[in-house]
């Protein structure tokens, strides 16, 4: 059995002065990085899904950074800032839902601020700890979801919320592999995610390399094995928290929490602090991605709808907080989260 300190999974990785991202849209057919070299080709990653989840996007932006001073830095020493900044209002457009990718971009123009001369080093040293800082939380979370599951039983996982989508070990699948390892959970139903089958690729295969028991359905198969008492718990990741404890995710994220809370299957989400949002009051204000129409019309190039037919394709949708049971953070849980509880544990000090 895989110990629930390891993983078998990294998704970014800084090797020999270039930023490697596992192509997740060629998953699981095959393992192929792809090796970036400038700040644009990053951005171009993240928007066509190269790399996808909120902190290993983050993770990968803050990459780009360095790939951008290096660059700008070497070429035009007396411009350097303001090419930089270009290169960093790129990479925040790239992907406008998660939070977690303006919240590293912020955290690296800080270190901007600070440098006089080249700051190529000290901003890989700050890259580097953001990277570091969400195994670390991915770590802890894990242990402090799995301590809140209760008793042994399945648990329900929609999208993507693990190594592939972080730094690694994963939130979501962090806590079902603590939660594993520790004997509380016996089988892992996975949702398969249309349109880019992120359960059905990613989640899968990750808990395939890792041994732990899992069975793929349909989406729409999800409140009908709730109706059959085969799950405890919906376990997910987030992309954005609002201040009031709402939470975007994947979408068909918010059908889970409504079939979860009619079924008496509890809801869990878990996210870093990086991904709350304090200056979004709710939910309603969250930017939902819209997708291409494609991405329905089609399914590996091929055409599978009507010609003609409109499409309606958010890429997240929004569960409101009175529907989320419990709130991991690497800062501690939440039971009931609510705009109070969140605004105290946003002021706690980090474990």
């Amino acid at each position: 059995m895989l110990s629930h300190d390891e993983d078998q999974v990294r998704a970014v990785i800084w090797r020999e002065d270039a930023l490697e991202l596992l192509d997740q849209r060629l998953l699981p057919m095959e393992t192929c990085y792809r090796r970036l070299t400038d700040a644009a080709a990053v951005a171009e990653a993240i928007h066509d899904m190269v790399v996808r989840g909120a902190p290993a996007i983050g993770i990968a932006a803050a990459y780009g950074v360095v790939l951008a001073a290096r660059a700008h830095y070497a070429r035009y020493p007396d411009r350097w800032r303001t090419l930089i900044d270009e290169d960093v209002q790129r990479l925040a457009a790239s992907r406008p839902t998660a939070v977690n990718l303006c919240w590293a971009l912020r955290r690296m123009e800080g270190v901007i601020a600070e440098c006089a001369d080249d700051p190529t080093a000290r901003l890989l040293a700050e890259a580097q700890a953001i990277h570091a800082e969400d195994i670390a939380a991915n770590r802890q979370m894990g242990e402090l979801g799995a301590a809140a599951l209760g008793k042994r039983g399945a648990v329900l996982t929609h999208c993507n919320a693990g190594a592939l989508a972080t730094g690694g070990y994963g939130t979501a699948l962090g806590v079902i592999r603590s939660g594993y390892a520790a004997g509380l959970i016996e089988r892992v139903y996975a949702d398969e995610t249309r349109p880019w089958l992120q359960g059905a690729r990613l989640t899968a295969w990750e808990l395939v390399q890792d041994r732990i028991p899992v069975t793929l359905l349909a989406d729409g198969a999800a409140a009908a094995l709730m109706r059959q008492g085969q799950v405890r718990w919906v376990i997910v990741g987030a992309d954005r928290i609002a201040a009031n404890g709402d939470v975007a995710n994947k979408i068909g994220t918010y059908g889970l929490a409504v079939a979860a809370r009619h079924h008496g299957v509890r809801f869990m989400v878990v996210a870093p602090t990086s991904t709350v949002d304090l200056e979004m009051a709710d939910g309603r204000g969250i930017p939902i991605e819209q997708r291409s129409a494609e991405e329905l019309l089609t399914l590996g190039g091929q055409p599978v709808a009507a010609a003609g037919v409109d499409v309606w394709n958010p890429s997240f949708d929004v569960t409101p907080a009175e529907l989320v049971d419990v709130l991991v953070t690497e800062r501690g849980v939440i039971w009931a989260p609510d705009a109070a509880k969140m605004a105290g544990m946003m002021e706690h000090r980090p474990y």
